[in-house]
């Protein structure tokens, strides 16, 4: 079996299959609201790992500081700073390889995710789904007045500030007069960059990667949210939960 073909099998065929059924069933013929409902349907899924890396990223830069004193303090000790910087992290529950994980998981679901928007879904291409999956003869790509197999200036637009907006959010508050690491300066950078770079890469995409960026985006945006009450609750005075801000007391 080639690993193609375990691709197509384990990452491919079940989001496919998924966006049909939903689009026979509760979506009412409408691509718009299948890619909708099956970005919802993946995000529910895939909610424990992304909403734990959302903790780890929020309070790796609350610890920030404290990695920047490690640096100074053992500049010209890298074992020293190495283990300093590893028993802050296990101090705080904080897995620093957690960002690699999230990104194994969920890389191959957009790469089988953007074969399927890209692809022209025809009966014919439609021929190898699930027995209980019935084809469609055509599909209904108009989402309102988008045509979700064409460019969209106005889904990329969206797409870009709402992932403007979760990235905005998860920025922690500046200390007055504490002076940014370089670490953090990036960070920030990076909340303007990233939809700079969703707008020039999907600027010549389908509409319905847009859509379901945009969707998913607005997910993380809610998940961010709670995050960030946790965090805010944990750290309140006279809260029995509040441990360091430990990412599993969270």
């Amino acid at each position: 079996m080639s690993i193609g073909h375990i691709f197509s099998l384990i990452f491919y065929q079940p989001p496919l299959n998924a966006l049909i059924f939903l689009y026979n069933t509760i979506a009412f013929e409408n691509f718009g609201l299948a890619i909708i409902f099956l970005t919802i349907l993946i995000r529910l899924l895939l909610f424990p790992i992304f909403h734990k890396s959302v903790k780890h990223q929020m309070v790796m830069q609350r610890l920030q500081p404290k990695i920047e004193k490690i640096n100074r303090e053992h500049k010209d000790d890298k074992e020293k700073k190495l283990k300093a910087t590893m028993e802050l992290y296990q101090e705080h529950g904080i897995n620093p390889f957690s960002g690699f994980l999230l990104l194994l998981v969920q890389l191959p679901i957009l790469i089988a995710l953007y074969q399927i928007f890209l692809a022209k879904l025809t009966p014919e291409t439609l021929s190898g789904l699930y027995s209980f999956v019935q084809a469609p003869e055509t599909l209904n790509y108009w989402f309102g007045l988008i045509n979700l197999e064409g460019r969209s200036i106005v889904m990329v637009g969206l797409a870009a500030l709402l992932q403007y907006i979760q990235g905005k959010m998860s920025l922690p508050k500046i200390e007055s007069g504490r002076e940014l690491s370089s670490a953090e300066k990036i960070g920030r950078q990076m909340v303007f960059m990233a939809p700079l770079i969703t707008l020039v890469i999907f600027f010549n995409l389908p509409a319905a990667v847009s859509l379901y960026w945009a969707v998913s985006s607005l997910f993380s945006i809610f998940q961010q949210e709670a995050v960030n009450r946790q965090l805010k609750s944990n750290e309140e005075p006279g809260n029995s939960r509040k441990k360091n801000n430990r990412v599993d007391g969270v």
